[in-house]
């Protein structure tokens, strides 16, 4: 009997984390959730994943918690014994418009580069030695489109997904060739996390994106669980990518 693969999910508690979870679960893996604060959101993804007849794993912890982060992969070598997969998709922003320099705390920019882009080196670094006892390990960070090109974020979120973009390239020379390191840049994506960007302007700014875009529609959470959940399984030969999840929208513009 071939056995169980293990993953772990960072900002697993709803969106493209919670998709991934359920996504790698229907493909035979358990599923370590973490989340920080959404407890009831990451219960509902432990329940879809154990639906699907796999493990889940709830980790409370906030990824720039250096003791926190340690004590998460500790939790999951105990309960899985290894981990072939880590996802890292734990992200925040700030609500200061980008075109307001004035009004950015430095409190809030160090908080979101904290939680994008230290909280990737501090679990990958944590997970390192379970990562390298599995035969095909692969990591997945979540980028972003702003990280590649500017967009209408804020200025810590956009910078932080750039800064992203580069770890992933340098962790893939690193880690290699044992462990695969990737990235997904999605565009627009349907969702609460634009709801909260765009405001009252969502549904004509995201129908006007879809027209403009080659698919004509714009991007889900489950879309990027797709192409997440085929870094992780197929794609042997890619590594050090950024793949964009756009419907074309980069591309033709």
């Amino acid at each position: 009997m071939t056995e169980r693969r293990a993953a772990l999910i960072t900002g697993a508690s709803n969106g493209i984390g919670a998709a991934a979870a359920a996504a790698l679960a229907a493909v035979g893996y358990d599923v370590a959730i973490n989340f920080s604060r959404d407890e009831a959101g990451a219960r509902a993804v432990a329940a879809r994943v154990e639906a699907l007849g796999t493990s889940a794993l709830l980790c409370r912890c906030d990824v720039s918690d250096e003791s926190a982060v340690r004590a998460m992969a500790a939790a999951i070598d105990a309960r899985f014994g290894r981990l072939d997969a880590l996802v890292n998709n734990a992200g925040i922003t700030s609500g200061t418009a980008p075109d307001d320099f004035e009004a950015m705390a430095l409190e809030d920019w160090d908080r979101v580069f904290a939680v994008n882009v230290r909280g990737i080196f501090q679990v990958t670094r944590a997970v390192l030695p379970m990562l390298k006892r599995s035969p095909d390990p692969a990591i997945v960070n979540s980028a972003s489109i702003v990280g590649l090109r500017p967009g209408p974020q804020p200025l810590p979120y956009a910078a932080s997904k750039a800064a992203v973009v580069n770890l992933t390239k340098t962790l893939a020379l690193h880690l290699g060739p044992k462990i695969r390191v990737n990235a997904v840049a999605p565009g627009w994506m349907e969702g609460d996390w634009m709801k909260r960007m765009l405001g009252q302007r969502y549904d004509d700014l995201m129908a006007r994106r879809a027209r403009q875009t080659p698919l004509k529609r714009n991007v889900t959470a489950g879309d990027v669980a797709e192409t997440i959940v085929s870094l992780i399984t197929a794609n042997h030969f890619v590594t050090g990518e950024i793949v964009v999840i756009d419907g074309g929208f980069a591309s033709s513009t």
